[in-house]
């Protein structure tokens, strides 16, 4: 990951909680709204071009297994896929086989850290290992409970945390708890990256998605992400838009730049591609690695390597061509 955002550590009128900055912020509600649209429209790139994007979406996917049902055989299996995104002819087929290819990180419960750990250790390779923590995903347990799952997550080999905020805190504006509560889960995490995710399904505004995407990152947060993937609403490209602009705005006044992570219901390659745009139209390139992008799924790799096979065998795969998918 890229260098951690030193949040409040900055010093005076840059890192600290602004609430004047915070209690400026507007939003034009249908200008983000057209721009979305637009941006949804715009032609995609092809061929040659499409499969370079696609293989980049694959590098910036968090592979995610969060279902009441993990075992460590499945989160194994998850693993070996994060290792081996696409099968190795298709990579041959297009000159990326000795690239290294594999997925951003893979993404579990803190119950399933230490079975994520052992499967990336055993097949020898460094993929990070990211959890879900602070009362995932809704976020209303005990502040105490909170931090000692991060704390557990992070001493059973986890280098990201994905903490939920309180959206109770957002929501009624109460701006300082909220940024003093991030503080404390980003101390929590030592060393390890920390992504926070808004739950932009639940906060009812454009307005306090951006609010809130500030008070994340004057408190430390190395990622801001978009929605657990439990909500109803969870990454529609209006909310990207605030939260990246709430970002560029971020880097423009501090000089530090935080990641970007949409999660939920992100399934085909086309929407992957449709993120890659957004990203590169209003953060530039430099946001198109896995150091500055996430995109949080569990089914969006399948559909990528499916199109992989189209593009280098001019045929849509069966099922039993892709079985891992």
């Amino acid at each position: 990951m890229s260098s951690r955002n030193p949040g409040s550590e900055l010093g005076e009128c840059l890192g600290v909680l602004d609430l004047g900055w915070i209690s400026r912020v507007g939003v034009n509600h249908p200008a983000v709204l057209r721009r979305a649209e637009q941006i949804q429209s715009r032609r995609t790139v092809k061929k040659d071009f499409q499969a370079a994007w696609l293989l980049t979406a694959v590098t910036c996917i968090d592979l995610t297994t969060l279902s009441g049902d993990d075992t460590p055989s499945n989160v194994h299996r998850l693993c070996f896929k994060a290792k081996h995104p696409i099968r190795e002819d298709l990579l041959r087929s297009v000159r990326m086989d000795e690239q290294g290819l594999s997925t951003g990180a893979v993404c579990v419960y803190s119950a399933r850290v230490q079975d994520a750990v052992k499967a990336l250790k055993d097949a020898g390779c460094k993929i990070p290992v990211a959890s879900v923590a602070t009362g995932f995903p809704a976020g209303q347990t005990p502040l105490k409970t909170r931090l000692e799952e991060v704390r557990t997550a992070v001493e059973d080999g986890a280098c990201e945390i994905d903490i939920v905020i309180n959206r109770t805190l957002a929501l009624t504006g109460r701006w300082r708890e909220l940024y003093e509560e991030i503080r404390l889960f980003r101390e929590a995490c030592g060393e390890a990256h920390m992504k926070t995710i808004l739950g932009i399904g639940e906060l009812g505004s454009l307005t306090t998605v951006y609010r809130a995407s500030l008070v994340a990152m004057m408190a430390g947060s190395d990622f801001i992400k978009t929605s657990t993937g439990k909500e109803s609403v969870n990454a529609t490209y209006p909310v990207a838009l605030v939260m990246v602009r709430a970002i560029r705005a971020y880097y423009w006044k501090t000089g530090v730049k935080v990641g970007f992570k949409p999660a939920g219901g992100i399934r085909s390659a086309k929407e992957a591609l449709v993120w890659l745009s957004l990203m590169k139209e209003e953060l530039g390139d430099e946001w198109l690695t896995p150091e500055l992008f996430r995109i949080g799924a569990s089914t969006l790799l399948g559909d990528i390597e499916r199109q992989i096979y189209h593009h280098v065998t001019g045929r849509y795969a069966a099922h039993h061509d892709l079985p891992m998918a």
